[in-house]
Formats: C-alpha cells, sequence, structure tokens
C-alpha cells in the first residue's frame, strides 16, 4: 500500500503499539488504541446523523483531546473537518456554518450558547455534539434560545458504544481550514486529505534524520521503534495549521500529542506539563504565547526540561524572545513563515544564543516573483512576491475566482501567491519581509481585517467616523487600534462602545486602543492620511504610558 493518509497510519499504529500514550492532557490520557477506539465511535455518530463522505464537521473548539479523535475520525471516512476559531461569536460562527454546509457541529460545554445561538439562525441546523470541559462560563451577550442548549448530544454518550473505523479511507477526502485572509471574509482552504501526508514527509521524516517511507507499512515500524521519541505540546491553537500539522505529523511518528485543554493560555500549567509529560517540542504563536511561559519558566530549576525544539509560526518570534529560550535549554528555534493556502515559504533557523539573530532563508520550494512572474529568488537585490510552488492545497471552497488569483499557474507550474513582498538578500536565499500590499493586522497571530471592524463601531449611535489600524506591540506584534470621531452632540463612553463591540466581534478584534477625534481630516476624496494617524496615535499611546509608570 502506497503512503498516502494520515488515518491508514495511525490506525496501523493502534495495531503495532496499542498502549503508547497518543494525546494526554490535564484530565484525559488516550493511547493509540483507545484514539482509534474513540474515533469508530465517533464515525458511527457521524454516520447515524447522516453524515457522508464529502460533508463538512465543524470543530468549534479550543485544544482538546477530542478535537484530535474527530479530526482521526473525519480523515477516516472521508468527511472534512472544518477547525473554527473558537473565539467567535454567534454571528461569526453562524456565517462559517453557512458557508462549510456543517452537518455537525462539535463544541465544549463552555460554548454551547454561543453554538445554538449560531445554529439556530439557520435554515438547517447542524446536529451539536457536546465536549465536557470546566465549566468555563460562555462570553456576555450570547445566551441561547430558549430550548436549544438541550438539543447537543454529549461525547462522553457517543463514544460509550462502539464503532468501528474502516480500514481505509474512501478517496476524495478533504480537510478545510479557514483563513482570515485579507478581505474581512473567511474563506477555507480545501487540502486534499489523500495526498496530505505525502506532502508533509519531509518536516515529518527528514528534519528527524529518519529514512522517508514509502509505504503505510514501513511508516508503522518507524513509529513502532520510537526512535527519536517525539513529545510535542502546542500552545497555538489547532484551528491554525502549524499546530494542527504538527499535532497530526507527532502522531505519525507514534509520539504523543500533550494537550494545553483551556481556552487561554495558563503558562504555569503549560510549564507543569512540560516537564510532567516530557515535552520534547514546543509550537509558539510567536511573543503572545512565549513571553508568558518565559516569565515562569526562568523562575523554575529545570527551566524548559527536555524541550529540544521550539516550532515558532503566526506572528513575530522577538531576537530577545528567542536569546531567552535558548538561555533554558539547549534547543533549535525555528522561526516559520508559512499560510493556510501554503509553504513553509522562509524560516530563520538558530541553535544557541549565537545564532540570533537568524534571518530568514528561503525553503526549496520557495520562489520570489517579480511584475513579470519571473523567479528572481537567485537576484541579489530583487524584489517581488513571495511564492511556494511545492505540496498545494485544491483552492479555496467554491471560490473559483479567488482560487485563481492566489493560486495562479505560470509556465505550466502551479504557485501560490499571498501577497507578501520581500527583497532577496543574498545568493544563500535569505530575503528581508517587506511586508503585505494589504491593511490586515496581525495581533497574536490572528488576522484582523479593519474594515470588519469599522463597521462594528460606525453601527455605534456615538461614532460618526472611524479607521482601524495596527499599532507595535510588544507581545501581540501588533495591536488593533482604532481612532474615532464622535457623532454631533455626542459623546463617546469607551465602557459602552467596548461592549456594543463585544457583543459583534471576538475578542482578538476589538480594539485594544481607542483615540477619540474631533476628525480623521479625510480629504476631498474621503482618503485618511493614515501615516501621519498612526505616528499621531503611536505618539500618544507612549505618552500615555510614560505616565502610568
Amino acid at each position: 500500500m502506497r503512503l498516502g493518509r494520515y488515518s491508514d497510519v495511525l490506525q496501523g499504529i493502534a495495531e503495532a503499539s496499542p498502549d503508547r500514550p497518543a494525546i494526554v492532557s490535564r484530565d484525559r490520557r488516550l493511547t493509540y488504541r483507545r484514539l482509534a477506539e474513540e474515533a469508530g465511535a465517533v464515525a458511527r455518530y457521524l454516520q447515524q446523523c447522516g453524515v457522508r463522505p464529502g460533508d463538512s464537521v465543524a470543530l468549534y473548539c479550543y485544544n482538546r483531546p477530542e478535537f484530535l479523535v474527530v479530526l482521526h475520525a473525519c480523515l477516516a471516512t472521508g468527511v472534512a473537518p472544518v477547525p473554527i476559531n473558537f473565539r467567535y461569536r454567534a454571528t461569526e460562527l453562524r456565517d462559517l456554518l453557512r458557508d462549510s454546509a456543517a452537518r455537525v457541529l462539535v463544541h465544549p460545554a463552555s460554548l454551547g450558547s454561543v453554538a445554538a445561538e449560531a445554529a439556530s439562525a439557520l435554515d438547517r441546523p447542524p446536529a451539536r455534539l457536546q465536549l465536557d470541559d470546566d465549566g468555563t462560563e460562555p462570553p456576555a451577550g450570547t445566551n441561547p434560545p430558549d430550548g436549544e442548549a438541550a438539543a447537543a448530544v454529549a461525547y462522553r454518550d457517543v463514544v460509550a458504544e462502539p464503532g468501528e473505523l474502516p480500514a481505509t479511507p474512501p478517496p476524495g477526502g478533504e480537510l478545510r481550514l479557514y483563513t482570515g485572509g485579507t478581505t474581512g471574509r473567511p474563506r477555507a482552504v480545501v487540502w486534499d486529505a489523500d495526498h496530505l501526508l505525502e506532502g508533509k514527509l519531509f518536516s515529518i521524516y527528514t528534519l528527524a534524520g529518519l529514512e522517508v517511507p514509502e509505504t503505510v507499512e514501513e511508516a508503522v515500524a518507524i513509529a513502532a521503534d520510537g526512535t527519536p521519541r517525539v513529545a510535542t505540546l502546542p500552545l497555538a491553537p489547532f484551528m491554525h495549521g502549524t499546530a494542527l500539522f504538527t499535532s497530526l505529523n507527532t502522531l505519525v511518528l507514534g509520539g504523543t500529542v500533550i494537550v494545553h485543554a483551556t481556552p487561554h493560555l495558563d503558562a504555569e500549567e503549560a510549564l507543569r506539563q512540560i516537564h510532567d509529560e516530557g515535552a520534547t517540542r514546543l509550537v509558539l504563536a510567536g511573543d503572545a504565547v512565549a513571553l508568558p511561559l518565559l516569565t515562569v519558566a526562568e523562575q523554575a530549576p529545570a527551566g524548559l526540561g527536555q524541550v529540544r525544539s521550539v516550532l515558532s509560526s503566526g506572528m513575530r518570534l522577538s531576537d530577545e524572545t528567542k536569546r531567552r529560550l535558548h538561555a533554558l535549554a539547549e534547543l533549535s528555534i525555528v522561526d516559520l513563515l508559512a499560510a493556510t493556502e501554503g509553504g513553509p515559504f522562509a524560516t530563520a533557523v538558530s541553535h544557541g544564543v549565537d545564532d540570533v539573530p537568524a534571518g530568514l532563508r528561503l525553503m526549496a520550494d520557495a520562489a520570489v516573483l517579480d511584475d513579470d512572474d519571473a523567479e528572481v529568488q537567485h537576484r541579489v537585490g530583487a524584489l517581488g512576491r513571495l511564492a511556494f510552488r511545492g505540496a498545494l492545497p485544491k483552492g479555496y471552497l467554491r471560490d473559483e475566482a479567488k482560487t485563481r488569483a492566489a493560486f495562479p499557474v505560470i509556465g505550466g507550474r502551479r504557485y501560490v501567491v499571498p501577497g507578501d513582498w520581500v527583497r532577496v538578500l543574498d545568493d544563500d536565499g535569505h530575503i528581508e519581509l517587506l511586508g503585505r500590499g494589504s491593511a490586515v493586522v496581525n495581533t497574536g497571530g490572528e488576522k484582523v481585517y479593519p474594515a470588519e471592524v469599522e463597521q462594528a463601531l460606525l453601527d455605534h449611535p456615538y461614532v460618526a467616523d472611524a479607521v482601524v489600524f495596527g499599532s507595535p506591540d510588544p507581545r501581540f506584534g501588533e495591536a488593533v487600534t482604532a481612532v474615532v470621531v464622535s457623532a454631533v452632540g455626542a459623546s463617546i463612553g469607551l465602557d459602552d462602545l467596548a461592549d456594543h463591540l463585544g457583543r459583534r466581534l471576538a475578542g482578538y478584534k476589538k480594539p485594544r486602543h481607542v483615540l477619540v477625534r474631533d476628525s480623521l481630516r479625510r480629504s476631498a476624496h474621503g482618503k485618511v492620511d493614515l501615516a501621519s494617524l498612526k505616528q499621531e496615535a503611536a505618539a500618544e499611546l507612549l505618552e500615555t504610558r510614560q505616565a502610568h509608570r
């Protein structure tokens, strides 16, 4: 049998090494046998719900062992798993449920109110599979419609009844990952599940110093050997490709995924898991995750324990943070430049303090395209758009026009071109990232499109005008910042404005800074001098910080 699917290898490991720990969290420990058993039970439940190959199952939850169980069940049965940002509110969730045509919605009990509200607004509400969690209260403003909360089926009841996975998945399976993109409307990037594993062989095996297997049997034998031991703690959410794929890759190697099962980072709990479970690999989302972890790790005698590699993607991991990580352990840091649509495009790798700063270097399948779509990555000093021509997704779900734009065929080869501009620095493939030709704000690894936030601000009766942009932030890379103008005769209450936005936007989209002005000084064409406004905002924010010291 050729090597083609994650689920084939995982089922093989369940037979060859059934008692090996596959997924562990604070409250649960799943062996590979138990992972297969629970996935089989979930597969039976999905079939009873009328879910067929090609249908979508939405995963609206933070990192939990059950997330990976449902993911395995979907991939093994040809059903398309659809991770969705657990920070979304009901209206945002509803739009993605409708867009993905989800037949089942998986969510924790603490988000039951949001899930019920979103599902009830659809003409064809999905069935709801509810996970137990710690009883965290749902966000304010998300009360469920009467009688809706009781409609969910408990996950614990589903897995109490046996079920089986098919010997191998039907062809044509997909993984659908939503990306915020730069248009304000999330789009699902469709990956071909039949060939997904084949596109990850380099990162799974070659980087670990292992021979690349050619069959499922060879992959299972490598996993059964268990060398090197891999125990991965993703501190970035599974809804992001890096954490999701790294976790799947860990399981394919017969390793253990350590799940930080909480909607918010608990740095002390994460460090305890690092030590107690012997984590060897961490997945971070830049300084937003690394800095709180460092604060507690630097006070611990064992530092970062057995961690030997750190993978970060989605936002800036500063040089100072890298130095602090290297000071705690003998580890390698891979700072990854990637996108939901493909990659990795480039990496900055450091093995110790002396390697910092480490510049971004193009991966083998990456390219730089000039204005004529010619590859210029071998021309020192060239400017161009970053591109990738390795393993790529099919495109965007039901959006052929945007698929053609983002995945052009040039000279007979298919690329993904996300829009980042770079400068080629040397003959070794080092590049300088110049930025994206859009106003998207990257805060803590989350993409925020200003137009969406501006519209939410303008929906407030006391806001006459608004503009949103990113301001530098030492932890999150950028902080969402809004400059607003009061309506004539009105006075904007910032607490009231925050409550207003909280009912419409996910928390990470809400402006961290709100500045009130008499006017945005728009030109005759309605344009705002954004550069000047950013400078003024930066000066005001700096003055405020200094005043509070």
